[in-house]
């Protein structure tokens, strides 16, 4: 983040753990947020979150192999 101090540790990979993170957060998130817009009936409200859901669990999926990758490259 811009406004955190620097780390004299920078791991390589805190960027893409961060998105990571978020991405599977939101997945969780949305089916929260879709099962109250159907609770409301409000069916178009969920599926627009059900879109953002499999999107960030695609982003995720992306996230966790690329970072599989990378660690597995640097041998750790």
């Amino acid at each position: 983040m811009a406004n955190e101090p620097q780390s004299p540790v920078k791991d390589p990979h805190d960027d893409l753990i961060s998105v990571l993170e978020a991405s599977l957060q939101a997945v969780w998130k949305m089916e929260t947020y879709a099962s109250d817009a159907e609770a409301a009936g409000d069916t178009e409200l969920a599926e627009w979150f059900r879109k953002i859901q499999e999107n960030n669990r695609t982003a995720g999926e992306q996230g966790k192999r690329m970072l599989a990758q990378r660690l597995q490259n640097q041998g750790g």
